[in-house]
């Protein structure tokens, strides 16, 4: 599959939902993940990304505006150990909780299905990345209705051993806009040229999201020698 510019293909996509790129930064030394939420309606746009713990949680920017919590309130980020557990929905907690019963990350989103958001059936977009002993690995899944048809679920998991350095996986929620949003089809889209640079990383995705569209964004930068990590935040509503 051909390699994507990560800048031209979010600049080219005025709503590809939310999404997640996880890969290893240009000089081999950091697993890199990014996680950011878009929103058309003004509840989904009420967002704000606050830290919580190791992760990070969503709160509602003003809470007077906020008329359903149930599929916008959820922690995208939790750490489990040595796993970075990252995702769309409160499917971060099925994942934390049942890996942590000694259950795989496959096991885990198999009790679960697409958001009950018809017609749009959103589907669940998640990521886990281990780091142990300098080494990386990390898995994505998407679980998406079949064509839109809500009796047919597709669970859809991919892993990645020995990942490059530079190299990284994009996934995302909607293909484009439309009514109904039209889901993301095919395997996580390879992305080249990751910058070594947590900055440099944050302001390549944020100022490629639709302006109108884009309401928060999460990057982290994990050391593969120490495990340490740093992270960035940015949310448009201040």
């Amino acid at each position: 599959m051909q390699k994507i510019d990560i800048a031209q293909r979010l600049s080219s996509n005025a709503y590809p939902g939310r999404g997640i790129v996880i890969g290893k930064s240009a000089d081999g030394k950091s697993a890199v993940t990014a996680y950011f939420i878009m929103g058309r309606s003004e509840n989904s746009r009420n967002r704000v990304f606050v830290e919580d713990g190791d992760g990070i949680r969503t709160q509602a920017f003003d809470p007077a505006k906020l008329s359903d919590p149930s599929l916008i309130i959820y922690a995208p980020v939790r750490v489990l150990g040595n796993k970075t557990i990252v995702t769309n929905g409160d499917q971060t907690d099925t994942i934390y909780e049942l890996m942590d019963k000694q259950q795989t990350f496959e096991q885990a989103l198999r009790t679960r299905t697409f958001e009950p958001d018809a017609p749009n059936y959103t589907p669940r977009i998640s990521g886990i990345l281990h780091i142990e002993n300098g080494n990386f690995n990390y898995a994505m899944s998407i679980l998406k209705s079949d064509d839109g048809d809500p009796s047919s679920t597709l669970r859809q998991c991919f892993a990645y051993n020995q990942p490059r350095a530079g190299i990284g996986r994009f996934i995302h929620t909607y293909s484009g806009d439309g009514n109904p949003l039209p889901s993301f089809e095919g395997e996580p889209t390879p992305v080249q040229s990751i910058p070594n640079d947590i900055d440099e990383m944050t302001k390549l995705v944020w100022e490629n999201l639709n302006e109108d569209n884009k309401v928060s964004l999460f990057v982290r930068y994990i050391d593969l020698a120490s495990g340490s990590y740093e992270t960035r935040i940015v949310n448009k509503n201040k």
